[in-house]
């Protein structure tokens, strides 16, 4: 066994299962293992390096302010938050923003928010407060938001739960009104199921949901953790329906690849329940995170990763869809995040995955059939023909 992996595997709890490869440097669109062997990116850390890795002007703003000062806590004031914050409100329409890191801790964010709101300004008795989720979610890892999941491995030996947790059908808008409640504080929704598989759902169905919690008097938080700044083709995929949401969530690309970056943006009367003390981060909003962050909202819109990511996910989707491969049921999903499905009875995701690596691409499966596709925003039209045709030497061996 590689020493690196017996390393982790005798040191690190084994939360993950990751594919048997060390990796050392990263360049663009570009993963080196220890042996020099190149690779070529097809997952982006979940999206979290859109940016591509080590981008210049990114890693330029990290170098240039770690040189000046790095963490003070929200103790004190910056000069590097306030535009950060400006930039993020001005994308997105929404009036206020509150960093964080992780997009759990953001999620965190958004559902404490909800409930505060619930009771200040909905009127609903104290502890009553309703959170509704869909099933296949992906929000996070803690306790409240494995709360909200409904897949039984990430529940298993966790609980009890917080109350006041639902759970319903995804691409449903009829099971949403069903479920609210006088007491209900608020649906969130991610715009496209990242860890489910890639489940797009039918046009309209955001602007349906939207209706119906403007109806009941309902907060609308889209999780735009990995779908976000400009992934699936859009700025934000709930744009596919236009639509303003209530809350919306970001991280992941947010922190272009080099830093956990992370915010939940709502209106003045959303994010005015919070007070000082209510609510906090020692790292959240820090002044390198800050600049990075701005750098990567700068980015996104300068080079047009929505445009980009639009046109060449068409293009990238269309390739894969003329691979002749009798173990593929679905190719799916919107921009540079797409889902390729098999039939679990003729080859796992994972031995995809492991048959991608051996030729030099690297993507991980999600729940047993599913690969992705989701390179860094920055891959060229040549870059996508060159791995198609290694994805078709796979495809067409399995």
């Amino acid at each position: 066994m590689n020493k690196f992996i017996a390393q982790e595997e005798q040191f690190c709890a084994h939360n993950y299962e990751p594919l048997p490869v060390v990796l050392s440097r990263g360049r663009g669109i570009h993963l080196w293992d220890e042996q020099g062997r190149r690779y070529t990116d097809m997952m982006s850390a979940y999206s979290a390096v859109s940016h591509g890795h080590l981008h210049p002007r990114l890693v330029s703003a990290l170098n240039k302010q770690i040189a000046q000062l790095a963490v003070i806590s929200r103790a004190f004031y910056s000069d590097k938050l306030g535009p950060f914050l400006e930039k993020a409100c001005e994308i997105t329409g929404q009036d206020r923003a509150l960093p964080m890191n992780t997009g759990a801790e953001a999620v965190e964010t958004a559902l404490k928010a909800a409930r505060k709101w619930a009771y200040q300004v909905k009127g609903v008795p104290k502890n009553k407060a309703e959170i509704i989720a869909c099933e296949g979610n992906f929000h996070g890892r803690t306790i409240a938001i494995v709360g909200l999941s409904s897949e039984d491995q990430y529940r298993e030996g966790f609980g009890p739960f917080p109350g006041g947790l639902k759970t319903i059908a995804f691409a449903d808008a009829d099971a949403l009104e069903q479920a609210i409640t006088p007491n209900t504080a608020a649906f969130i929704v991610e715009p496209i199921q990242g860890e489910n598989g890639i489940i797009v759902p039918p046009e309209g169905y955001l602007a349906k949901c939207a209706e119906i919690c403007k109806k009941h008097n309902v907060l609308l938080l889209v999780d735009e953790i990995q779908t976000g700044l400009g992934r699936t083709g859009r700025m934000f995929a709930c744009e596919y329906d236009n639509i303003k949401p209530d809350g919306l969530i970001l991280g992941k690309a947010l922190g272009g690849g080099l830093l956990p970056v992370s915010m939940f943006l709502s209106s003045r009367e959303v994010m005015d329940v919070f007070t000082p003390g209510d609510h906090g981060s020692t790292f959240g909003g820090n002044p390198l995170a800050a600049a990075v962050g701005l750098e990567a909202l700068n980015v996104v819109i300068e080079k047009q990763f929505p445009q980009q990511a639009e046109k060449l996910g068409e293009y990238f989707m269309a390739g894969l869809r003329e691979i002749k491969c009798d173990a593929v049921t679905d190719v799916r999903g919107k921009g540079l995040l797409i889902g390729v499905e098999f039939d679990p009875e003729k080859i796992t995701a994972r031995q995809v995955c492991e048959a991608l690596m051996q030729k030099n691409i690297l993507s991980k499966e999600t729940h047993d059939t599913v690969v992705r596709f989701a390179p860094p925003l920055v891959i060229t039209q040549q870059e996508i023909d060159e791995a198609l045709a290694i994805i078709q030497n796979v495809f067409e061996a399995i």
